[in-house]
């Protein structure tokens, strides 16, 4: 079983990226990343990792779970049709769909989050208004579950978004 973990070009969250994936490395999920483009991604806390799938070419149905990464480069993704594109097709083909930091806004703006719980990272009280606009409901949690959606609130709850992407592709 294989987790798409999407990220961006320059700029994802180092410790929301290589937390959750040395997770479900270790529970025998294969992560596979995915960006803008195929070739290397820069964290903005100086990592880096290669994506070895352009965001165009997903194939939603080759994977068990969507993870969108946060950071200050997710915002790129947030009116960027392909990445809604692939949060709706994982959302209606109930496949697990997470997202972490400022990644709940894709969804939301995807719609996929429209009546349903979902946390974000919220420092400056923007975030929570964009899922609350897109009909989903703010609660102020680390990590937050609603059926088959995690949504997390920045790194610091890295490992338990892991965690709960795990439990979900295992049930």
């Amino acid at each position: 079983m294989d987790a798409l973990f999407i990220v961006a070009q320059e700029g994802y969250q180092d410790h929301e990226y290589e937390l959750p994936k040395k997770i479900l490395e270790s529970a025998n999920i294969n992560v596979i990343t995915a960006s803008t483009n195929v070739g290397p991604c820069k964290g903005n806390l100086g990592g880096t990792t290669e994506a070895t799938v352009a965001l165009a070419n997903i194939d939603v149905s080759d994977y068990g779970a969507i993870v969108f990464i946060g950071g200050p480069g997710a915002a790129t993704f947030q009116h960027d049709v392909q990445a809604h594109l692939t949060a709706q097709e994982a959302f209606n083909r109930k496949k697990v769909l997470a997202a972490i930091c400022i990644a709940p806004t894709i969804l939301a703006y995807a719609g996929v989050l429209d009546g349903k719980e979902a946390t974000v990272w919220n420092n400056d009280g923007k975030q929570s208004k964009i899922l609350e606009e897109n009909g989903a409901t703010f609660v102020n949690e680390q990590v937050v579950v609603d059926g088959k959606i995690v949504t997390a609130n920045g790194p610091k709850a890295a490992e338990m978004f892991g965690k709960k992407v795990v439990d979900l592709m295992k049930t």
